[in-house]
């Protein structure tokens, strides 16, 4: 690791590339942020699609006549779809370009949501759920690439965090949007086809607004395509940084050539086979801390604490809330601390208020007033701690950590597994509560938990203030 001393300070105190001239401000920060803007709606359709479920399954099961059976395998669909879609998107990526895939996921987007709209049966709407599932998976897997490689050193925490915010927004969008329409239109059967509607609007968005927005300069250079890439390089840097930059991309894309194309093979080499290895730690972990159980099951989870229907349906509003809050303190400390002391941090937190939990739903009686809200303002402190410490950092670590030439490969295998483990979640946290209760269930999340602080302690790479290139270097070098 370079010491402190190598490093220059921007005025936003961000440490920068010691060979690269500053990133002043100009015009080309305006971009920038556009830039970042558009893509980031497909992380807003990422959190939509995943959260409006929440609201629109008991209306949806009452208009299709679906057993508990089927509720459960229309809801796992979409996950099992977005783990493929990472998969399979993470390989598009690299073979069409960033933007091209991203302009081809809205478009999935907007044919999976009004197939859902329209469904007749629930056998439909299971299809097009799946459909909705790739386009969630290959924008998880392409948009925070894609915003790392156009990002510049000093800003790319921030700019790839921002997918973070419009990931929970989209589901605190999904939560409130469900209540409103469930208020005004709560007594038709097909109130749940309004509530999924709502998407179809970020979807067009999407699709027009990356019309107008480039292609990764790095993806560019990787393919030759030098004064494209520098042109790019020039719409989001000074004239003197463009420069610069291209030609620490161009030398590394010059020895990446000389190799084979990245894939299964790269795993033969063992620092790539470590780094994935870390990536895929590092996704599996942050589902494995439970937050989605709480995302898709929350208005559940806190009946089963003791709210009333309508009080569960009101409080779980906090938890959206409090996502929304964490990852804004998370990008507001994202390059203030170093990324490996966060995750670590994220872990310990969410860890103890799991343990935290256990222990308060063991201990209080069912029939104590108090407990729901002891439950509720726990969960809430889960949420904001693994919003601001380990959402946000799990995408930008995945983002940052993998050489140019396996980077969208390896971004679709991680984030392929990391959607299994987030179906692993969604399939067993209700069966789990209903067998064993509140208490053990987030004992078991504990446990998890402390697996996990040990596996970042040993493997955590970190990323802050380096460029990608600069990691990539280290790395190799020092697991060689």
């Amino acid at each position: 690791m370079f010491e402190a001393s190598q490093h220059t300070t921007t005025a936003t105190g961000a440490t920068a590339h010691p060979t690269l001239p500053p990133d002043r401000p100009g015009p080309h920060s305006k971009r920038l942020g556009l830039i970042a803007v558009v893509a980031t709606f497909g992380g807003l359709l990422f959190g939509y699609d995943t959260g409006v479920i929440n609201g629109a399954l008991e209306p949806m099961k009452a208009d299709l006549g679906m057993s508990s059976t089927v509720e459960g395998f229309v809801v796992s669909v979409l996950i099992f779809g977005a783990a493929i879609g990472a998969l399979v998107g993470g390989r598009l990526a690299d073979r069409q370009g960033r933007r091209r895939n991203i302009l081809m996921l809205s478009i999935v987007f907007m044919i999976g949501t009004l197939g859902c709209v329209l469904a007749p049966s629930w056998e439909v709407l299971a299809v097009f759920r799946f459909i909705l599932g790739l386009a969630v998976g290959g924008a998880s897997a392409t948009v925070p690439v894609y915003l790392a490689e156009i990002a510049p050193v000093e800003r790319r925490g921030s700019i790839v965090t921002r997918n973070e915010v419009m990931i929970v927004s989209g589901q605190f969008a999904a939560f409130v949007i469900n209540a409103i329409i469930f208020n005004l239109w709560g007594e038709h059967d097909i109130v749940w086809r309004f509530m999924l509607l709502v998407a179809l609007a970020p979807a067009i968005a999407l699709f027009v607004g990356m019309l107008r927005m480039p292609e990764s300069p790095r993806w560019l250079s990787s393919q030759g395509h030098d004064d494209e890439a520098l042109a790019v390089l020039k719409q989001v840097r000074t004239p003197e940084r463009a420069d610069a930059e291209l030609a620490e991309v161009h030398a590394l894309a010059l020895e990446e050539k000389e190799s084979q194309t990245g894939g299964w093979s790269d795993l033969a080499t063992p620092w790539i086979r470590r780094l994935i290895v870390v990536g895929i730690g590092i996704g599996v972990f942050s589902q494995f801390s439970g937050i989605n159980s709480i995302m898709y099951y929350g208005t559940q989870l806190l009946k089963d604490a003791g709210f009333s229907s309508s009080g569960a349906v009101l409080a779980n509003t906090f938890n959206g809330l409090f996502s929304v809050l964490g990852v804004t303190v998370g990008i507001l400390m994202m390059n203030k601390f170093d990324r490996r002391t966060m995750i670590i941090t994220g872990f310990v937190l969410t860890t103890t208020f799991h343990t935290l939990v256990g222990i308060f739903a063991l201990a209080l009686p069912d029939d104590s007033t108090v407990k729901p809200y002891v439950i509720l303002a726990l969960v809430i402190g889960f949420v904001f701690s693994m919003q601001a410490f380990i959402g946000p950092l799990t995408w930008l670590l995945l983002s940052e950590i993998f050489p140019l030439k396996i980077r969208s490969f390896a971004m679709g295998v991680c984030v392929f597994l990391l959607w299994v483990a987030n179906a692993i979640v969604a399939f067993a946290f209700p069966p789990t509560v209903a067998a064993v209760g509140i208490s053990a269930t987030f004992f078991v999340f504990a446990a998890l938990g402390v697996a996990a602080i040990i596996f970042m302690v040993r493997m955590a790479p970190e990323t802050r203030g380096k460029t990608l290139e600069q990691f990539e270097d280290e790395f190799r070098l020092a697991h060689s």
